[in-house]
């Protein structure tokens, strides 16, 4: 049958239609596959890669869709470009969360072209752990179909788009240098599931539209800049949230009660911002909560016990002492935050019964109470944390049933009561218990079979684990890991008052595989006996020993074959005991010894020889003891020792001269025995004394580091000259050190001076001429002046009243002896200042260890007893901001206080230099911020509280980074009952006291408020508080009547310091000076209390 020739035609159309069609349709795929290949060949021509990643992207492969690392679908359209450098292993961990690390073989480098915005159809662009700089291309955000963006870990900057692809579903751009703040139009990606933004540089507030996202499951905006307050929506509308992560920003106020109904949340991090307020105890209703990090804020309030319906919870941490670092190039910190939780009350029960608890951490928050005895079954408790508290009663026993407990610190508490044999102690990393009142022998733990540290998952809850683990060991390591393979075991008993005969080293061996450094701490209790045998049966199963067994009552020989017993012992300290007989020849057998202190015993006999075999020694003291014969010339071998002290004994002999000349010898004491000879050339040695011996020949004048208190007492030497070797003071020329420098003056000495220091008789027969005794008493009454505040007193104390008590553990034994020597007898050299209540002094107790010594004018103390539990409260309180109290030393004739020594100087010095530096308002912000922080501590969390009574620039230090530190605090009630305040009536200094209290003497806290007022006002202006500047208007013109001139005429500007005004946002600066003013006003209504100071100053928080 034929068609006809209308229906032949009309079928020749369509086909040809047909096939053009067809035709044109394989053409624009053609060159549309051909445009995607050439747009990752440009890309790929784009970028440096070493690795050859992306080598087989080449021009002579037509398939692109073969290419590795790529996806296609099934229109051979690229879907996905996922190239990864992240390595096998996770990173170390800077910071307790969860995270991969680059792997530097791998690394792309360059920019990310705009040709990867030709591959229209891609829905996954993945290249986390690269390289890449530079702006994001505009080209991405414009890709329709996107749905996954991870560029995390790169070097991208610039600013987030306006415009995002609406089918987001994973944004990762975390750890990159991305500013601006997060635009309101990422609000229209509904389908977002997370959103990391972490560790960039973003400013803004968290935007509440995050409330809106209901898909979201993680959140992570940490580390950026963000302000203002956690927004409400966040709880409002989190019904897929698992994971929210705001740590390390700047926000503040309270925690929102909106939390609560994020009932899928799994871990919540706010640690590292200035959260205050409480814990909302509605957390309690999330059931499926994991991880609660609270730490580093300025939370209150009791821990809530409704924490305990968080039947999943594994890690809870409420406070942290190491700062988390922000992960970026060089590893450095842009956020510093500190951390001044305070909660009051104990840990409920509820939170210690949790099944899965795994790690609380909880640290210098002021817990109190008795630690709970319910914890369950506790098989997944492996890291308890309670140290710095105020924790009474017993150590419950219940902790021997937790099988898994490695780390345990629950040192500087108040417990008291005998140590159970049931705790794991020889299974465990870390068990501190240093700092309390526990008592009875340290018992054989009974429990030696240790349970395997179960392998890390990657999940945060291990992270945390790890990184706690990590970080407190390292702390605790150095110097003692020699490779830092080596696994450090931690037991600390020190400062309590055990008694009975040292156990056996409660450590497990060859239970873990792993070579194990041992670090075994009992010094300051009462432990007697000797030092048997048995104590050291495990040593040659370690890798090392470190062994602190000072400051006991520890009589007897030291084993004779210690050497052999131990020979990988590192670290031995057996000083301020009783100990006998002779210094064992075989310690020369332990070869890894790097320190041996054997001072203040009763040992005789002669310095070994074999210790000249110790090549890594280098601290070396035998002091105060009976020893004789010579100091050995083989210690001339001993390359790498740093410190020596051979002081109080008999030694006789000469000085070998190769001794002096050790590269890295620093400190060198050898002073009070029988030694002879001639001084050698030690121009090497810092510190060096040979004070007290039989030494004759000239004095080294070629050294610059003598001075005269390092030679007196040696008949046959020449008189020292007046004036220091060493170049003193300018306005201390003629000084003259007391020479009674130590407490102990060695038999056959010469007879000691006057107290207040004094000439030789053969200096005196030397002054002829009528002229030079006028010059030397006038020079006399000039010296008598200026040291009035640092003027030697006499430091004969007999032995029962060199007691020194220290309350942190610096690293170095701290006695009475070693703080007369740091402080040349409290020569007016070192003062460093002085105060109505004494002189400072700074004191270098060993190489590199550095504290400041005041010394009180004590006068007629009253209340001894008072005194020293007083004292002992005080130093207890510990916060960010205070110097910290580190011991004490009271006897009829002597007083002073140990603080940590802070180099930055004062807040006085500061200000009268700022000329000298930049003036920058976030310096200045912050510290106000710190004294107002330590202020509110003193008033809100000490109990009793403690009211400073004399806040002033100088009783506020700096360090090296321009963090206050607040001094001399409870000092004013301390000795309110002695002799000692001579600046004003009252506790206080004129200018700096508020009216009432001078007046009145009415104390409050709001006295404090006053003061901190003024020294608020003297930081932002260039006037003192009394300036001679205010003469013209009359009597009684001060800082506070200016400030509130100039602000009444509207003429603030001028109040400011130079420059000031020019840098600094004027509203927050103004409002800051009404801040202060507020502070100062005459009604103690209207006066702030310093928690509001610090809400407010908060408020004007400058950005980092």
């Amino acid at each position: 049958m034929r068609l006809p020739p209308a229906m032949t035609r009309r079928r020749d159309i369509s086909t040809k239609d047909l096939t053009f069609f067809l035709f044109t349709l394989l053409l624009l795929l053609s060159f549309a596959l051909g445009g995607e290949r050439d747009a990752l060949l440009r890309f790929k021509n784009s970028v440096s890669d070493p690795a050859g990643l992306l080598a087989a992207w080449s021009t002579e492969s037509l398939d692109h869709c073969s290419w590795p690392w790529l996806s296609c679908d099934s229109r051979s359209r690229v879907v996905e470009v996922n190239i990864s450098a992240a390595a096998a292993t996770s990173c170390p961990l800077s910071t307790p969360t969860v995270r991969s690390c680059p792997d530097p073989t791998r690394r792309l480098t360059g920019r990310l072209t705009a040709s990867m915005g030709e591959l229209s159809q891609l829905k996954v662009l993945s290249l986390p752990f690269h390289g890449f700089s530079g702006e994001i291309p505009n080209e991405i955000w414009l890709l329709e179909n996107l749905e996954v963006l991870n560029l995390e870990s790169n070097i991208f900057s610039g600013y987030l788009p306006q415009q995002f692809p609406r089918g987001l579903r994973v944004l990762n751009l975390g750890f990159n240098r991305i500013v601006g703040e997060i635009p309101q139009s990422l609000s229209n990606c509904l389908d977002l599931e997370t959103l990391d933004l972490s560790g960039n540089n973003l400013n803004g507030t968290v935007p509440g539209f995050v409330g809106n996202l209901r898909s979201l499951r993680g959140l992570y905006l940490s580390f950026n800049y963000l302000s203002g307050s956690i927004p409400e929506e966040i709880g409002l509308g989190c019904l897929s949230l698992e994971h929210l992560d705001l740590s390390g920003n700047l926000l503040l106020g309270s925690i929102p009660r909106s939390l609560g109904n994020c009932s899928k949340l799994q871990s919540l991090l706010l640690f590292s911002n200035l959260l205050d307020d409480v814990i909302p105890p509605v957390l309690g209703l999330l059931t499926k909560l994991q991880v609660l990090d609270v730490s580093r804020n300025s939370l209150s309030g009791p821990v809530p016990s409704e924490l305990g319906n968080c039947t999943a919870l594994s890690v809870i941490v409420l406070s942290n002492p190491f700062h988390p670092v922000r992960m970026k190039e060089g590893g450095e910190s842009d956020v510093d935050i500190d951390d001044f939780n305070c909660f009051q009350g104990g840990i409920p029960d509820s939170i210690t019964r949790l099944p899965y608890l795994k790690v609380l951490w909880a640290p210098r928050v002021i817990l109190e109470g008795e630690i709970p005895s319910n914890w369950g079954t506790c098989q997944n408790l492996e890291m308890v944390n309670f140290g710095d508290n105020l924790f009474t009663g017993r150590i419950p026993e219940v902790f021997g049933q937790c099988e898994n407990l490695k780390f345990l610190n629950i040192s500087s508490n108040k417990l008291s009561g005998w140590i159970s044999n049931a705790l794991p102690v020889p299974c465990m990393d870390v068990f501190d218990v240093s700092g309390n009142e526990l008592s009875g022998p340290v018992p054989a733990f009974i429990n030696n079979t240790c349970h395997l540290s179960r392998s890390a998952s990657d999940n945060q809850v291990s992270a945390y684990a790890s990184f706690f683990s990590k970080r407190a060991r390292a702390g605790l390591s150095s110097p003692y890991l020699k490779t830092g393979g080596e696994q450090l075991v931690y037991h600390n008993f020190a400062g309590n008052n055990f008694t009975g005969n040292l156990p056996t080293l409660p450590v497990a061996v060859n239970t873990s595989g792993n070579q194990i450094i041992y670090a075994f701490f009992v010094e300051r209790n009462q432990f007697g006996g000797p030092l048997m045998d048995s104590l050291f049966e495990k040593c040659n199963a370690l890798e090392g020993l470190v062994a602190n067994f000072s400051n006991n009552l520890i009589h007897g020989e030291i084993p004779e074959k210690i050497g052999a017993l131990c020979e990988s012992l590192v670290v031995l300290d057996a000083s301020d005991n009783q100990l006998t007989g002779t210094i064992p020849p075989s310690l020369g057998l332990s070869q890894n010894l790097t320190e041996i202190d054997l001072s203040r015993n009763r040992l005789q006999g002669q310095i070994p020889v074999n210790l000249g075999n110790l090549k890594i020694l280098k601290y070396l003291s035998v002091a105060g003891n009976n020893l004789s014969g010579q100091i050995p010339s083989g210690f001339d071998q001993l390359i790498s020792l740093e410190m020596v002290d051979l002081s109080f004994n008999s030694l006789m002999g000469v000085i070998p001269s190769g001794l002096v000349k050790l590269k890295n010898l620093k400190v060198l004491l050898l002073d009070s025995n029988k030694l002879s000879g001639k001084i050698p050339n030690v121009s090497s040695v810092p510190t060096f004394n040979v004070s007290f011996n039989n030494l004759s020949g000239p004095l080294p004048f070629n050294s610059s580091k003598l001075r005269c208190e390092s030679v007196y007492g040696n008949p046959l030497l020449p008189p020292c000259p007046i004036v220091s070797l060493s170049e003193p003071p300018s306005n201390q020329q003629g000084y003259i050190a007391d020479s009674q420098v130590y407490s102990d003056t060695p038999p056959g000495s010469p007879p000691s001076k006057s107290s207040n220091g004094g000439f030789s008789s053969i200096e005196i027969a030397s002054i002829t001429s009528a002229s030079a005794i006028v010059s030397v008493l006038l020079a006399l009454i000039v010296l008598y002046v200026y040291t009035t505040k640092c003027a030697p007193r006499s430091l004969r104390q007999s032995p029962g009243q060199r007691e020194v008590t220290v309350f942190t553990d610096i690293g170095v034994p701290i006695t009475y002896e070693t703080v007369v020597r740091a402080t040349g007898g409290f020569n007016a050299s070192n003062c460093i200042g002085s105060g109505g209540f004494g002189a400072t002094y700074k004191a270098e107790i060993s190489p590199g260890v550095l504290v400041a010594i005041k010394r009180l004018s004590i006068g007629r103390l009253q209340g001894v007893q008072q005194f020293h539990a007083e004292i002992k409260t005080l130093g207890r309180w510990r916060h960010p901001n205070l110097v910290t109290l580190i011991g004490y030393h009271l006897s009829d004739a002597e007083m002073f206080l140990i603080y940590n020594y802070l180099p930055g100087g004062n807040l006085e010095r500061f200000i009268q230099e700022r000329s000298k530096r930049p003036v920058v308002w976030r310096m200045l912000h912050k510290i106000a911020l710190d004294v107002a922080r330590a202020l509110t501590y003193l008033h809100d969390n000490c109990v009793p509280r403690i009211l400073h009574r004399d806040v002033k620039p100088s009783n506020i230090l700096l360090d090296k980074d321009y963090n206050a530190y607040l001094s001399d605090f409870g000092l004013a009630r301390l000795l309110g009952n002695s002799e000692t305040h001579a600046t004003t009536g009252v506790a206080g200094t004129f200018g700096y006291v508020a009216p009432e209290y001078a007046m009145t003497c009415r104390v409050s806290d709001k006295a404090d408020v006053y003061s901190y007022g003024v020294v608020l006002l003297e930081l932002l202006s260039d006037k003192k508080a009394l300036d001679p500047s205010f003469s013209p208007y009359g009597n009684g013109f001060n800082i506070v009547a200016w400030a509130c001139l100039l602000l009444r005429q509207g003429r603030a500007r001028e109040f400011f310091t130079e420059g000031l005004w020019e840098v600094g946002p004027h509203d927050d600066l103004v409002e800051t000076l009404h801040l202060a003013v507020t502070c100062t006003v005459e009604s103690l209504s209207i006066r702030p209390t310093m928690k509001q100071v610090v809400q407010r100053l908060k408020q004007v928080q400058p950005p980092t």
